[in-house]
């Protein structure tokens, strides 16, 4: 008796993460762009006091 295996190839599997981290990238660049300097200052300011991470 013969036992037949099928492989997947991981080549075809990285394409779609990829292209997530790419346009979640893009995403993340085009909105923080466009915020005011002040506004995303004072979230990071929160974010870092939220952690415990000293900021001053």
């Amino acid at each position: 008796m013969t036992t037949k295996t099928l492989n997947k190839s991981a080549a075809g599997t990285g394409f779609a993460p990829a292209l997530f981290a790419v346009i979640l990238g893009l995403g993340i660049v085009t909105l923080t762009g466009h915020v005011q300097a002040s506004a995303l200052h004072d979230a990071a300011h929160d974010v870092r006091h939220a952690t415990g991470f000293p900021c001053h």
